[in-house]
């Protein structure tokens, strides 16, 4: 097996993805489907509701509980829709005319500095 096969193989077995930010905001524009002219609107409308719904699955896996095979289920329900808030995430990104990519890097840059200085926790944009 050449490298390439060997390390794709890897990866998979990891579920480890090689699918870049930029590529996925690419992706997702190909399947919008909403009106242009509220597109703000719509698309901030549509990650607070999958934020929720994602909270909502959240909130019944800690009342409920689950049993090891419901829980590996509900893991996998919260998983898509994590989805469906990157996909809002990375249009409105589109809207802003900002690479999701970018706004990732410099979400990293932040957190990094926050620990540096040591005012990762605590409240406020500007600390």
């Amino acid at each position: 097996m050449n490298l390439e096969l060997e390390a794709k193989q890897w990866m998979k077995e990891k579920r480890v993805s090689n699918i870049s930010a930029s590529l996925y905001q690419a992706k997702a524009c190909e399947t919008a489907i909403f009106p242009r002219n509220k597109a703000m609107e719509y698309l901030t409308l549509g990650l607070t509701g999958e934020s929720g719904e994602i909270a909502n699955k959240v909130k019944k896996l800690i009342r409920d509980g689950a049993a090891k095979d419901e829980y590996l289920d509900r893991r996998i329900q919260i998983g898509y829709e994590i989805g469906d808030v990157l996909w809002y995430c990375a249009l409105l990104a589109q809207e802003m005319e900002m690479d999701l990519g970018h706004i990732m890097e410099n979400n990293l840059q932040k957190l990094a500095d926050r620990k540096k200085r040591g005012t990762l926790s605590g409240s406020g944009d500007n600390r």
